[in-house]
């Protein structure tokens, strides 16, 4: 399957966030997230495994209570159910990987199986 960014839409997550999903199948979801300069991804959980690539930027990154700054070429995985957020320092993209997909990030009718 071929997914070209020209045909997907960009959404505004809120407070200098935006989200793409980049594609996404029964079990795979890739995202693209980005972030203005002070946007915040507020610490949460969800029962997905997450892996996330940072593309650009800067991030003050919390995993399970542990602070790291990362930045282009770094990754991070969060395990299902654990606590995570950032803090972005420097405006910059993510592109997050999640198994199963998230659901909650598709239009409706998407999720009308």
């Amino acid at each position: 399957m071929f997914i070209f960014r020209t045909d997907t839409e960009q959404e505004d997550a809120g407070d200098g966030v935006t989200r793409r999903v980049l594609a996404h199948g029964g079990t795979m979801m890739a995202v693209e997230v980005t972030f203005a300069e002070g946007a915040v991804g507020p610490l949460h959980q969800h029962p997905h495994e997450q892996l996330t690539c940072v593309l650009s930027g800067r991030f003050a990154f919390t995993i399970d209570g542990v602070t790291r700054h990362v930045g282009a070429g770094d990754t991070l995985y969060m395990a299902p159910d654990v606590v995570h957020g950032c803090l972005c320092l420097e405006a910059g993209t993510l592109l997050d990987t999640f198994t199963p997909q998230r659901d909650d990030f598709l239009p409706a009718r998407e999720n009308d199986h």
